[in-house]
């Protein structure tokens, strides 16, 4: 991960987070320790819960804790209740001056929970598609109560993290749990944002033939364009033989569509929350339900001769199935995340509550250093193009 390491040593000696304490819901892995030393590097005491129980490496939980001083709240495995139980403590251990959020659950916590300690919260920055539309819901109703700063809503974000991580991380999650040839299969891909679009490119990569449901006509034309068919779930249901998730919505998959796939369908979601897949309606049609046929995967024998597979539980199947994005994607997503929140604790007395971008110089700035560390070079504009550019002047 060169990028957090030139960061760091960067930070160091620069001290952005000198004297504040920084709350963070993340996925506990491997990547994310790197982000919280190089927040402790920046002179913050960190405290750290779990944006996902199932994502939870007990062994990074622990070494954090032991070896580098951070208050890590977070165990795999754990209950909702202790979700949210760790979620509070990890706010009410030092009152934060900034938060780093991983699908919206700390702020919405902090805002609902623990809303006597909001006075002291300066910003914060949210690492997620679905994060950002619930805080964009809070600031539409005036409930956002600071501002936050959407890492996830940058083109460098999108591309790396979100098309290229979720694409390839999905469909090794799915591969890695049934170890199902995808070749051939019809894969229904809910959703065409950055990550519908790379979850749908990556399974045709491996020749399956990719459906895609989508609500938003520019997104669904997109897709039409690259090639793939455009239905309604209505119509997909019965068609599909792999169904990914990748929406931030309820509900993507309900019972009207379960009732009509296929024998031995398959069932898995690449958003953030276990909520895209009715899981509820699932065990309702289910006469019989066998957890862990596989690894991460429960059998539901619905009674009429059907069975229907589903992975992770309906959590994000990516991290809980493999092992998430590759090192080199978070790098970037983490990096733009620390200079967007060190860019954030020098300017929150500027910024109004709600949700803004990050600065669009951090986004390039974290391409450049990517680029650098792996010896890429860029071509340069020559004068006489610069000022062709540059004025309205000069025609054909």
């Amino acid at each position: 991960m060169p990028l957090l390491a030139a960061l760091h040593e960067r930070f160091a000696k620069e001290r952005p987070f000198d004297g504040l304490a920084i709350a963070a819901c993340l996925h506990i892995t491997a990547e994310t320790a790197m982000l919280v030393r190089l927040l402790r590097a920046g002179g913050a005491a960190v405290s750290l819960a779990a944006s996902n129980p199932l994502s939870t490496q007990d062994d990074i939980a622990a070494a954090l804790a032991v070896s580098h001083g951070i208050a890590v709240f977070a165990r795999a495995g754990v209950d909702r209740k202790g979700y949210y139980r760790h979620i509070e403590a990890a706010l009410r251990h030092n009152v934060p001056d900034l938060v780093i959020d991983d699908g919206g659950d700390l702020v919405n916590t902090l805002h609902t929970k623990a809303a006597a300690l909001l006075p002291a919260v300066r910003g914060g920055c949210e690492s997620t598609t679905t994060g950002v539309i619930r805080l964009r819901r809070m600031a539409a109703e005036g409930a956002l109560a600071f501002p936050v700063i959407a890492a996830n809503d940058t083109a460098v974000k999108r591309m790396v993290d979100n098309t290229c991580g979720t694409g390839q991380s999905a469909v090794d999650g799915i591969l890695r749990a049934t170890n199902t040839l995808l070749a051939g299969k019809t894969v229904v891909v809910a959703g065409f944002g950055a990550s519908g679009r790379g979850v749908a490119e990556y399974a045709r990569g491996f020749g399956a033939h990719v459906i895609v449901t989508e609500i938003d006509p520019v997104r669904a034309l997109d897709a039409s364009l690259r090639g793939f068919r455009v239905l309604p779930m209505a119509q997909a249901a019965p068609l599909g033989e792999v169904f990914v998730t990748a929406t931030g919505s309820v509900d993507v998959i309900n019972a009207d569509h379960l009732a009509v796939m296929r024998d031995g369908a398959i069932l898995a979601n690449a958003g953030h929350f276990d909520v895209e897949i009715d899981v509820r309606a699932l065990a309702g049609l289910a006469a019989q339900v066998h957890p862990g046929v596989r690894p991460h995967v429960d059998a539901y024998d619905l009674g009429d001769g059907r069975t229907l597979l589903l992975l992770a539980e309906g959590r994000v199947v990516n991290l809980v199935a493999a092992e998430g994005h590759p090192p080199e994607v978070m790098d970037l997503a983490f990096g733009i995340e620390a200079l967007a929140l060190a860019w954030l604790a020098g300017n929150t007395d500027k910024l109004p509550a709600g949700v803004h971008e990050v600065p669009a110089d951090i986004d390039a700035e974290a391409a450049s250093l990517v680029l650098a560390a792996t010896g890429t070079s860029l071509d340069t504009l020559t004068a006489a193009q610069r000022a062709y550019r540059e004025s309205w002047r000069i025609g054909s």
